[in-house]
């Protein structure tokens, strides 16, 4: 099992930037890809963004491509979400999660963090 625990939501003006971190505990990180998923108030969670083993293979989903960047150090058991150029619409409950499989299904992700608000003013 992995325990994942996030941080670095917050309020931020539209425009700025956030860097969301999922600290991984238990069984080795490094095992599992990781992925980025999102609740806004009143919508289903989707998919933001996901990270091969090694790190060196990312995907995204088109509503954040080019302003999202997914990270991993495993040498820290964290994988990161930069988040550049903030909209309102990016407003959300972030939960980082970890998977056996490399993808964007959240019915393969098998371990879930919290979450952490992220609320972005216009």
């Amino acid at each position: 099992q992995v325990q994942l625990v996030e941080s670095g939501g917050g309020l931020v003006q539209a425009g700025g930037s956030l860097r969301l971190s999922c600290a991984a505990s238990g069984r080795t990180f490094s095992s599992y890809f990781m992925g980025w998923f999102r609740q806004a108030p009143g919508k289903e969670r989707e998919f933001v963004a996901a990270i091969n083993l090694s790190g060196g293979i990312t995907s995204s989903a088109n509503y954040v491509k080019g302003r999202f960047t997914i990270s991993r150090d495993n040498a820290k058991n964290t994988v990161y979400l930069q988040m550049n150029d903030l909209k309102s619409e990016d407003t959300a409950v972030y939960y980082c999660a970890a998977s056996s499989l490399f993808g964007r299904r959240q019915a393969d992700f098998g371990f879930w963090g919290q979450g952490t608000q992220v609320t972005v003013s216009s």
